[in-house]
């Protein structure tokens, strides 16, 4: 290993050590918090996430193409992420005091569509289309929670499926083209492709067991691009093979049905559909970014939560946990 390398690796290892020091941190002093607090600030919440979203494109500093950080002197900061819960908050106080046994209306379903398209568009310009997909991913669960009525249902089904293809007219070039490396690879090996290409090697190179802490071949050699972010799963599969990845999906379904079991425990409306945006929220990024790694899904720039480098990510994913602890040791409550 070359010792820019090591140096490399050392520095990312202690500024992810400080980022998780920190998330968990917030996770706590937010489970001592009582969770019904969110209900009130959740528009404020809402509008500080919208105002780091402008913020971006005034202060934002260009990075591999797109405009996403805002750069706080020995760190950055990227609002896209922490958007997801300052959408989840809000959406989770709408539906709990507007959602019935009927299901909702359109006319229900007005207010929470603008409140997730005002930072779609915003993350999408960056441009950010993964995250900002993300969002509808997120705000679509939560609705379909609390309940859709069957006509209502069905129309946004048919709509979205006529709609659907008419998006690809709407796609920039670099973005039809991850779509079409998506669907085949080879078509541009060392270029496009490169990415799904080599973390499929990656994967498939782990075997039963793997090659070994630090052993694998595609992430020592820097063959494997972004292996410490969107790619990390990759050198998880090549250095401790397909039992090592299982336990890893292991864990991340405990995480799931955790969440789950607290949102159903929950006899706080409220808190249970706040539970269900957080586990969603968590879902979704492991199902795109496991996706897009053995390609699955288009290369969009997902980190895997709790693994990935990233500091705005750790502190997202840890003020969702906290949030989750919060309902967790409250929810038996019922004001």
């Amino acid at each position: 290993m070359r010792a820019e390398d090591f140096l490399f690796g050392r520095s990312i290892y202690t500024k992810q050590l400080i980022w998780y020091s920190s998330g968990l941190t917030i996770a706590i002093i937010i489970s001592f918090f009582n969770y019904k607090l969110f209900d009130k600030l959740s528009y404020v919440i809402y509008g500080l996430s919208i105002i780091l979203l402008i913020c971006v494109f005034i202060f934002g500093k260009h990075v591999a193409g797109a405009r996403r950080w805002i750069g706080l002197g020995f760190f950055s900061l990227q609002p896209s992420e922490f958007a997801k819960i300052g959408l989840i908050i809000p959406l989770a106080k709408y539906y709990a005091h507007n959602s019935d046994s009927y299901g909702l209306s359109f006319g229900k379903l007005a207010k929470p569509l603008a409140l997730t398209l005002l930072p779609f568009f915003l993350i999408a310009r960056q441009p950010d289309l993964g995250t900002a997909m993300l969002l509808f991913l997120i705000a679509g669960s939560m609705t379909l929670f609390v309940k859709v009525e069957k006509k209502t249902f069905t129309i946004l089904a048919v709509a979205g499926s006529i709609i659907s293809p008419i998006i690809w007219f709407f796609l920039k070039d670099y973005q039809k083209l991850r779509v079409l490396t998506f669907l085949s690879p080879e078509r541009d090996p060392l270029g496009t492709g490169y990415h799904i290409i080599q973390s499929k090697i990656a994967i498939g190179s782990g075997m039963i067991t793997g090659k070994g802490f630090m052993g694998g071949k595609q992430n020592a050699l820097l063959f494997l691009p972004e292996h410490h972010t969107d790619f990390i799963f990759s050198v998880i599969a090549e250095e401790w093979g397909f039992m090592g990845s299982i336990a890893v999906l292991f864990l991340f379904l405990l995480f799931i049905f955790w969440g789950i079991n607290i949102a159903y425990s929950c006899r706080d409306s409220f808190g249970a559909i706040l539970c269900i945006g957080v586990t969603t929220m968590i879902t979704w990024q492991v199902v795109v970014n496991l996706g897009m790694t053995m390609g699955l899904m288009p290369v969009v720039g997902i980190p895997l939560p709790f693994i990935s480098y990233g500091g705005s990510s750790v502190l997202t994913v840890m003020i969702g946990v906290g949030i989750l602890f919060s309902v967790s040791m409250r929810e038996f409550m019922h004001e």
